[in-house]
This record gives structure tokens, sequence and C-alpha cells, in this order.
């Protein structure tokens, strides 16, 4: 009830950035924070008392006592488990908290299976399973997207993974055995670019809303979802590329070692353990190589929108924002 609650600090506003999100710094900070791994332990009834928080924060009232430390912890919570345009729960697989987990398994999996078509092919599908799930979770979610767009997106997706990857374990027989180790990361990025814009097609389709400054609501823009995708697009292959690129020439070195060969059964376990060091940093830096509220000019626009924003607010809007999901 109202009456026992006691109203927020003054000058504490919930949702303002807590570090400066228009430097890398600033959201390499914000996203390490939102995707902490340990935040995907955190049981289910506390992550709705997380929400009721931030909710109530927002209205202006919070649980007597409560300090400014656990409303912001309540904050991460909150934005680690709960999308920011619908605030839903995603589902634990999708949610950016979980790729350190999942992306060290998976890309574990398929750095240390990569010699046979049959052990290349198991361990791609599995991970455009993987990846569609996050790519779906994980988009701008005020453009719905029918059960069978993702069936064509997934199956497309998964298609051109299995096919580069296949093609190229074939291609790679007579190379250096270095560039086959290679194959798993020309699979994914190439899978990532026709993955992530046919889970979000309808975005393109569709546009996105862009809103002024103010967050008031200016029209749909297909150029900004352009915009929005291909930086998503750009992050993801930067996030899987060090532990995918770098990891194959460590574990080269470090298999020419006697002690190496005799524990070949550790080698996988070893390689996750690496991979997982790779993403836990990789992880937040991807995600903050953009701002998640991206930006487009004015001048950008697609004509019609343009001159309609023209004719109701003049110049006075320079540029547009939106949020590019992740």
């Amino acid at each position: 009830t109202h009456a026992e609650m006691a109203t927020v600090p003054f000058g504490f506003n919930i949702d303002a950035p807590r570090w400066d999100q228009s430097t890398f710094v600033g959201r390499l900070k914000h996203f390490l924070s939102i995707t902490d791994p340990r935040t995907v332990l955190v049981p289910e009834e506390e992550l709705d008392r997380a929400k009721a928080l931030v909710e109530g924060c927002r209205a202006g009232l919070v649980p007597p006592g409560s300090s400014q430390e656990q409303l912001l912890y309540a904050k991460k919570l909150y934005d680690s488990a709960f999308h920011p345009d619908s605030g839903e729960k995603m589902n634990l697989i999708g949610r950016m908290s979980f790729q350190v987990p999942g992306g060290m398994a998976l890309t574990g999996c398929m750095l240390q299976f990569y010699r046979t078509v049959p052990a290349v092919v198991f361990w791609q599908w599995v991970n455009q399973s993987f990846n569609a799930i996050v790519n779906y979770t994980n988009r701008n979610a005020a453009s719905p997207i029918s059960l069978r767009q993702i069936g064509v997106a997934y199956v497309t997706a998964t298609g051109t993974a299995l096919a580069t990857a296949v093609g190229l374990n074939l291609y790679t027989k007579r190379a250096p055995p270095l560039l086959a180790r290679w194959v798993p990361f020309a699979a994914v990025a190439a899978a990532n670019c026709v993955n992530i814009p046919m889970m979000r097609q309808q975005e393109i389709i569709n546009g996105v809303t862009v809103t002024d400054g103010d967050n008031n609501e200016l029209g749909c823009s297909r150029r900004a979802a352009v915009k929005g995708i291909a930086q998503v697009v750009v992050s993801r292959i930067t996030m899987a590329a060090p532990g995918m690129i770098i990891l194959p020439i460590i574990m080269e070195r470090l298999e020419k070692f006697t002690f190496m060969q005799r524990i070949r059964v550790l080698h996988g376990p070893l390689q996750m353990l690496l991979c997982g060091g790779f993403l836990l940093f990789m992880v937040p830096a991807a995600c903050a190589l953009f701002p998640q509220r991206c930006s487009l000019a004015l001048a950008d626009l697609e004509l019609e929108l343009r001159d309609s924003i023209m004719a109701k607010h003049g110049d006075q809007v320079p540029y547009v924002y939106f949020n590019k999901g992740l």
C-alpha cells in the first residue's frame, strides 16, 4: 500500500545510465554490469521482485529504507533479464548474460570437433539454433515476427553456416592444419550475416519506431532498422573473433608438447575454459562497440519521413533515435 511506501531519493532517476553512454568505456561498464553471467543464477522470484522495485521506483515509490545500492542492483537484474522495449522477461538462453556460459560451451565444441564433416554439421547446427534464439530474444520488440518467418530465418542461417563450414572443411583438407581450425569462425561469421537480418526482417520490411531526443515518437524508418541490424552483425562477429581466431593458434602450439598429447581427453574442456575467458570480456566489449540507443541524422532518413518531421518540427530534430537491439 502507498502508506507503507517511501518516496524515491531526490534527484535519483533509475533509468538514467550510471555511465556515460556516448563513450566506449561508459558503454563497456554498462554492459559488464548487465551481461554479468552470475545473473543467470538469480532465482525467478528475485528477478520479479527486481522488476517490481524498478517499476515502483519509476512511479516514485519504493519500500522504506531502500538504499540507492539496492535500487541500482535491482536495475542491473532488470536490465539483464527483461526486454528493454516490451518489459517482458526474456528466456534464459536468449539473454546476453547467458552468452558466456552458452557461447563458451558451443565455441569450445566447434573448435574441438572440426575434423569430420558430421561433427562440423552437428555443432554448427546446434550453434545456429542457439543464435536464432538469441537473435529473436534481443530483437527490437516493437516489430512482431511470425512463426513462418522465424522458421525461414532459422533454416536459411543454418544452411549458410553448414554450407560455409562443410565447403571450407573440404577445401582445407590439403591446407595447413591451422586453416582448418579457422573454418568454424568463417562459418559463424557468414551465418551471422544471414541469421540476424533474417530473424529481424520485420524491422527491415516495416521499419523501426524512431523518436526525438525526448522520446517522442516520430514514425517508422527502414533505414534506421538497416543501420541498427548492420551494427549488431558487426558486434556479434567481433564477439566471436578473438576466441575463434586466437584460440586455435594457442591450441596448435600447445598440442606439440608431450604432456598435451598425453591428456587429449582434456583438450575439449580446456578449449571451453579458454573460450569462457575470451567471452567474459568480449561479450560486453562487442555490445559496447555502438550505443544501444542508436541515432540517425535526419538527412539520412527516407524522404517521406524526413518531410513529415520537417513539416511538424522544422529543423528542431537534427537526429532521430531508436533501440538497435543487441
